[in-house]
C-alpha cells in the first residue's frame, strides 16, 4: 500500500482551511479512491467525491465545480493533460493537484507546463498531500520532495540546449538527416551540424542513441514526441 497512507492527523489552522471544501478525487484504482476519501475524512474534511473514471468526472463538470481537484494523470480513459485542459475550460481558476507515479522528468516538465497547483508523488507520505492541499488553498503552489530533488537535479548540468538546438534534437530524434533538418529549418546544413556537435557536447553524448536517452531523461524531448515525428 502506498506510503501517503500512513496518517497523521491535520493541525487546526489546515482542518479549519478545508473542512468546508468540495474535493474531487480522480483515480482508476478503488482502493485508493476508499483510503483517499476515508482519510480525508478522518481528517474532518467531508464534501470528498471520488471517480474512478475521468470521464464521469468530466460530466459532473457541466453543472458542478469543486474547490480543489486531485487526479491521476494516468487515467485509461482520458489522458491527464487532456482532462487538466477539460477542467480549466470550465473551471478557469481550478486549483488542480496531480497524484501520479509517474515520475519521468519529461512528463514531470509537461505537468509544470499546465500550470497545475500541485505534484506529489503517490510514494509521498499522506501528511505531505493535506500540506500541499492548504498550500493551493491558500493561493500557493507545492512540490512533494521528490519532484524537487528530481529538478534540481536537471538544473545542475552546466549548459542546456537553446530552443533553436531543441528543435533540432527533436528531428535527430525523429529520425531526419542533417540535410532534411536544414530544408525543413530554413538554415544550412554546416549550421545543423554545428548545432548537432553542440547538443553532443552539452548532453555529453557518445552516440545518437545516448544523445536521445540523455535528452528524454532530462525533459528536453519526449518519447510521444519521437514517435510523432517518425510518423510523418
Amino acid at each position: 500500500m502506498d506510503a501517503w497512507y500512513n496518517f497523521a492527523p491535520m493541525n487546526e489552522a489546515q482542518r479549519y482551511l478545508l473542512q468546508d471544501k468540495s474535493v474531487a478525487v480522480v483515480d482508476d484504482h478503488a482502493l485508493i479512491l476508499e483510503g483517499f476519501k476515508s482519510l480525508m475524512q478522518g481528517c474532518g474534511v467531508e464534501n470528498v467525491e471520488t471517480f474512478i473514471r475521468a470521464a464521469d468526472l468530466v460530466n459532473v463538470l457541466t453543472h458542478r465545480r469543486f474547490d480543489l481537484y486531485i487526479i491521476d494523470i494516468g487515467m485509461p480513459d482520458i489522458d491527464g493533460f487532456e482532462l487538466i485542459d477539460i477542467i480549466r475550460s470550465t473551471h478557469a481558476d481550478a486549483r488542480i493537484i496531480v497524484n501520479t507515479i509517474h515520475e519521468e522528468i519529461w512528463l514531470l516538465r509537461r505537468m509544470l507546463d499546465k500550470g497545475v497547483n500541485a505534484i506529489m508523488f503517490k510514494s509521498t507520505d499522506f501528511t505531505q498531500m493535506v500540506d500541499a492541499m492548504t498550500a493551493v488553498m491558500n493561493g500557493g503552489q507545492y512540490f512533494c520532495p521528490g519532484l524537487k530533488k528530481k529538478l534540481y537535479g536537471c538544473r545542475q548540468h552546466i549548459e542546456h540546449p537553446s530552443e533553436r538546438e531543441i528543435e533540432i534534437l527533436k528531428a535527430l530524434a525523429g529520425g531526419f538527416t542533417s540535410k532534411e533538418i536544414a530544408s525543413r529549418l530554413f538554415i544550412s546544413e554546416n549550421t545543423v551540424e554545428t548545432h548537432r556537435k553542440s547538443l553532443f557536447a552539452k548532453l555529453g553524448a557518445r552516440n545518437m542513441a545516448d544523445l536521445i536517452v540523455k535528452a528524454i531523461t532530462r525533459g528536453y524531448i519526449s518519447a510521444p514526441e519521437i514517435i510523432k515525428d517518425n510518423i510523418k
